[in-house]
Protein backbone atom coordinates (compact mmCIF):
# COMPACT_ATOMS: atom_id res chain seq x y z
CA UNK A 1 0.00 0.00 0.00
CA UNK A 2 1.09 3.30 -0.53
CA UNK A 3 0.68 6.67 0.76
CA UNK A 4 0.15 9.82 -1.64
CA UNK A 5 2.60 12.43 -0.52
CA UNK A 6 1.16 15.68 -2.06
CA UNK A 7 3.10 19.19 -1.29
CA UNK A 8 1.69 21.64 1.36
CA UNK A 9 -0.56 23.94 -1.88
CA UNK A 10 -1.70 19.93 -3.00
CA UNK A 11 0.37 19.27 -6.11
CA UNK A 12 1.35 15.34 -6.04
CA UNK A 13 5.30 14.62 -5.38
CA UNK A 14 5.29 10.92 -5.30
CA UNK A 15 3.69 7.47 -3.90
CA UNK A 16 5.58 6.35 -0.51
CA UNK A 17 5.35 4.09 1.60
CA UNK A 18 3.90 3.87 4.98
CA UNK A 19 7.06 3.80 6.72
CA UNK A 20 8.26 7.35 4.79
CA UNK A 21 4.69 8.41 5.44
CA UNK A 22 5.61 7.78 9.44
CA UNK A 23 8.72 9.52 8.94
CA UNK A 24 6.79 12.56 7.22
CA UNK A 25 4.30 12.37 10.68
CA UNK A 26 7.72 12.40 13.09
CA UNK A 27 9.60 14.80 12.03
CA UNK A 28 6.15 17.38 12.05
CA UNK A 29 6.32 17.58 8.10
CA UNK A 30 2.77 16.76 7.58
CA UNK A 31 0.81 20.02 7.46
CA UNK A 32 -2.75 18.30 6.46
CA UNK A 33 -4.24 15.05 5.43
CA UNK A 34 -7.17 13.11 3.29
CA UNK A 35 -8.72 10.43 2.61
CA UNK A 36 -8.94 7.35 5.26
CA UNK A 37 -6.91 6.26 7.86
CA UNK A 38 -5.16 3.15 6.26
CA UNK A 39 -2.13 2.51 9.16
CA UNK A 40 -1.52 3.27 13.27
CA UNK A 41 1.67 2.84 14.71
CA UNK A 42 2.62 2.47 18.04
CA UNK A 43 5.32 3.32 19.85
CA UNK A 44 6.79 3.37 23.32
CA UNK A 45 5.40 4.82 26.59
CA UNK A 46 6.49 8.14 27.66
CA UNK A 47 7.87 7.88 30.98
CA UNK A 48 6.03 11.57 32.56
CA UNK A 49 2.72 10.53 31.11
CA UNK A 50 2.80 6.61 30.80
CA UNK A 51 0.72 7.50 27.14
CA UNK A 52 1.66 5.04 24.58
CA UNK A 53 2.74 7.24 21.30
CA UNK A 54 0.91 6.46 18.34
CA UNK A 55 0.85 7.97 15.05
CA UNK A 56 -2.64 7.49 11.82
CA UNK A 57 -1.15 7.51 8.80
CA UNK A 58 -3.83 8.92 6.26
CA UNK A 59 -3.98 7.56 2.58
CA UNK A 60 -3.46 11.26 1.46
CA UNK A 61 -0.87 13.69 3.21
CA UNK A 62 0.26 17.26 2.39
CA UNK A 63 3.78 18.43 3.42
CA UNK A 64 5.70 21.47 4.49
CA UNK A 65 9.08 21.69 2.89
CA UNK A 66 9.98 22.97 -1.14
CA UNK A 67 8.22 20.87 -3.41
CA UNK A 68 10.60 18.76 -5.70
CA UNK A 69 8.00 18.33 -8.66
CA UNK A 70 7.26 21.72 -10.41
CA UNK A 71 4.58 20.34 -12.66
CA UNK A 72 4.89 23.18 -15.08
CA UNK A 73 8.38 21.56 -15.59
CA UNK A 74 7.48 17.77 -15.92
CA UNK A 75 8.25 15.41 -18.84
CA UNK A 76 6.58 12.40 -17.89
CA UNK A 77 7.89 8.68 -18.33
CA UNK A 78 7.16 6.83 -20.90
CA UNK A 79 6.24 3.34 -20.08
CA UNK A 80 4.51 0.93 -21.97
CA UNK A 81 2.47 0.40 -18.84
CA UNK A 82 1.83 4.20 -18.86
CA UNK A 83 0.75 4.07 -22.53
CA UNK A 84 -1.63 1.17 -22.25
CA UNK A 85 -2.87 2.54 -19.47
CA UNK A 86 -3.04 6.03 -21.39
CA UNK A 87 -5.14 4.49 -23.78
CA UNK A 88 -6.86 2.13 -21.83
CA UNK A 89 -5.57 -1.31 -23.61
CA UNK A 90 -7.73 -0.39 -26.53
CA UNK A 91 -5.58 -0.86 -29.83
CA UNK A 92 -5.91 2.72 -31.77
CA UNK A 93 -6.08 0.67 -35.56
CA UNK A 94 -8.83 -1.84 -34.81
CA UNK A 95 -10.47 -0.44 -31.67
CA UNK A 96 -10.26 -4.18 -29.96
CA UNK A 97 -9.45 -4.59 -26.15
CA UNK A 98 -6.43 -6.74 -25.52
CA UNK A 99 -4.77 -7.69 -22.70
CA UNK A 100 -1.07 -6.03 -21.84
CA UNK A 101 0.37 -9.23 -23.20
CA UNK A 102 -0.91 -8.54 -26.32
CA UNK A 103 -0.31 -4.36 -26.83
CA UNK A 104 2.76 -3.51 -28.58
CA UNK A 105 4.37 0.51 -28.51
CA UNK A 106 3.04 1.91 -31.90
CA UNK A 107 4.65 4.73 -33.58
CA UNK A 108 2.37 7.02 -35.66
CA UNK A 109 5.70 8.45 -37.71
CA UNK A 110 7.63 5.28 -37.63
CA UNK A 111 11.22 5.58 -36.15
CA UNK A 112 12.70 4.59 -39.67
CA UNK A 113 11.20 7.78 -41.08
CA UNK A 114 12.81 9.36 -37.94
CA UNK A 115 9.21 9.41 -35.57
CA UNK A 116 10.56 10.19 -31.95
CA UNK A 117 9.67 7.62 -29.06
CA UNK A 118 7.35 10.46 -27.52
CA UNK A 119 4.09 10.63 -25.97
CA UNK A 120 2.63 12.51 -28.85
CA UNK A 121 4.03 9.75 -31.49
CA UNK A 122 3.16 6.69 -30.10
CA UNK A 123 -0.48 4.65 -29.19
CA UNK A 124 -1.11 1.08 -27.85
CA UNK A 125 -1.56 -1.02 -30.98
CA UNK A 126 -2.43 -5.28 -30.99
CA UNK A 127 0.52 -7.11 -32.32
CA UNK A 128 -1.03 -7.53 -35.55
CA UNK A 129 -2.33 -4.35 -36.21
CA UNK A 130 1.42 -3.17 -35.41
CA UNK A 131 2.53 -5.92 -37.88
CA UNK A 132 0.07 -5.10 -40.98
CA UNK A 133 1.03 -1.23 -40.47
CA UNK A 134 4.57 -2.12 -40.32
CA UNK A 135 7.43 0.56 -40.98
CA UNK A 136 4.51 3.10 -42.66
CA UNK A 137 2.54 6.07 -41.96
CA UNK A 138 -1.22 5.38 -41.15
CA UNK A 139 -1.98 7.50 -44.06
CA UNK A 140 0.75 5.23 -45.97
CA UNK A 141 -0.72 1.98 -44.54
CA UNK A 142 -4.35 3.36 -44.95
CA UNK A 143 -5.27 2.73 -41.36
CA UNK A 144 -6.64 6.12 -39.85
CA UNK A 145 -6.33 6.33 -35.72
CA UNK A 146 -9.55 5.80 -33.65
CA UNK A 147 -8.20 8.18 -31.25
CA UNK A 148 -4.79 10.64 -31.30
CA UNK A 149 -1.82 10.68 -28.98
CA UNK A 150 -1.40 12.97 -25.96
CA UNK A 151 1.01 13.53 -23.36
CA UNK A 152 -0.77 12.64 -19.82
CA UNK A 153 -0.69 15.64 -17.12
CA UNK A 154 0.61 15.72 -13.65
CA UNK A 155 -2.12 14.29 -12.22
CA UNK A 156 -2.66 11.45 -14.82
CA UNK A 157 0.81 10.21 -14.54
CA UNK A 158 0.21 9.75 -10.81
CA UNK A 159 -2.66 7.22 -11.95
CA UNK A 160 -0.64 5.48 -14.74
CA UNK A 161 2.23 4.90 -12.45
CA UNK A 162 0.21 3.03 -9.55
CA UNK A 163 -1.34 0.23 -9.63
CA UNK A 164 -2.84 0.04 -6.53
CA UNK A 165 -4.68 3.34 -5.60
CA UNK A 166 -7.31 3.52 -3.02
CA UNK A 167 -10.59 4.79 -3.77
CA UNK A 168 -9.92 8.32 -1.74
CA UNK A 169 -6.62 8.41 -3.25
CA UNK A 170 -8.53 7.49 -7.01
CA UNK A 171 -11.20 10.69 -5.83
CA UNK A 172 -8.69 13.15 -5.19
CA UNK A 173 -6.26 12.45 -8.44
CA UNK A 174 -9.48 12.55 -11.05
CA UNK A 175 -10.71 15.66 -9.35
CA UNK A 176 -7.87 17.29 -11.20
CA UNK A 177 -7.52 15.31 -14.37
CA UNK A 178 -8.54 17.48 -17.49
CA UNK A 179 -11.78 16.47 -18.69
CA UNK A 180 -10.81 15.26 -22.12
CA UNK A 181 -8.75 12.66 -20.73
CA UNK A 182 -9.21 8.79 -21.76
CA UNK A 183 -8.98 8.13 -18.28
CA UNK A 184 -12.46 9.88 -17.15
CA UNK A 185 -14.47 8.08 -20.20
Amino acid sequence: MKVLKLSASGVPQSWITLQEAVTHYAAGDVRWEAGSSVACFRGGHNAITGLQSRIEVASIIGTRGKPGIDPFAMRMTLTNSKLFGRDRHICAYCGDHFDEEHLTREHVIPVSQKGPDTWMNVVTACASCNHHKAGRTPEQAHMPLLYAPYTPSLWEDFILRNRRILTDQMEFLMAHVPKSSRLTA
